[in-house]
């Protein structure tokens, strides 16, 4: 496989004057997702942790249920990009045939290709509360993540997805130049790793579109907390997931948009 980022040389104009150099970029690559050789999705996206983009991107879509679900799953570099070639057994292909859909994810977009505006808004479940999470915690988790973004700290260029637990701290994290690619990294990691969404913080280094609550909600995670705000639809979809969704997360403080009794906030008596 390619590395995920790649050296280029550049001009830097800085202080009035210019200078030559080098610069780590980020790789961004067609990626297919295909099933039983038949292509569902092709996807740019970073070339890294691509059985977890596979696992997790399936599990999103709902194209199968578990894991296990997938009876193969190779890596295959091929000269336009890469695949990721899955067997499915017939139950799961008859499902995905039903709601077959051909998609090109600029960056990890993920409505293109939708036939129907139902089909953007389509129903999340119902996600359990899960456990009771103070400030501190919330804080203190958003804190793991900038050393584990190894990726980013070279390219400042992509974003990240990571699941972090009061017992264990961090306990994966993803990368890629798609937010919605990188979240469905995170999905597969987890899947893999036998690791339950409810038992702790699905942790966003990227704005919070309603995309990212469907993922969440698919992935079972009842707290998002995220560095950016979120969209208007994605607060409501997060409401009728029962998903307590956190942005604008700082060091010195977060904004609660739905749930904000799940969370011991020490309540001013106005805020504007």
């Amino acid at each position: 496989m390619p590395d995920p980022s790649v050296s280029v040389p550049h001009v830097v104009y800085r202080g009035g004057s210019a200078s030559e150099g080098n610069r780590t970029i980020p790789r961004e690559t067609p990626v297919a997702l295909t099933y039983n050789r038949a292509t569902h999705a092709v996807m740019l996206a970073t070339p890294a942790d691509l059985e977890d983009f596979a696992i997790g991107f399936s599990l999103s879509e709902g194209i199968i249920r578990h894991a296990s679900d997938i009876l193969a799953l190779d890596i295959i570099s091929v000269p336009d990009g890469i695949e990721c070639r899955m067997d499915l057994p017939p139950e799961r292909l008859d499902a995905l045939t039903r709601r077959q859909r051909r998609l090109t994810g600029p960056s990890g977009c993920g409505l293109c290709g939708m036939d129907s505006l139902a089909a953007a808004i389509r129903p999340v479940p119902s996600v359990p509360a899960g456990h009771v999470f103070t400030p501190e915690m919330i804080q203190d988790a958003m804190l793991t993540m900038p050393a584990a973004q190894t990726l980013n700290m070279a390219t400042r260029a992509v974003h990240a997805a990571a699941f972090w637990t009061p017992a264990h701290g961090l306990v994966a994290l993803r990368e890629d130049v798609g937010r919605h690619n990188a979240l469905d990294k995170l999905s597969g990691a987890l899947a893999r790793m036998d690791v339950l969404a409810a038992d702790g913080l699905l942790l966003l280094s990227s704005r919070v579109s309603v995309e990212m609550v469907q993922k969440a909600a698919a992935l079972g995670a009842p707290v998002i907390v995220a560095i950016s705000a979120p969209t208007s639809l994605a607060v409501d979809v997060a409401a009728a997931a029962g998903i307590t969704l956190i942005g604008v997360a700082r060091p010195d403080g977060f904004e609660v948009f739905t749930f904000p009794d799940r969370i011991g906030l020490r309540r001013a008596s106005h805020v504007a």
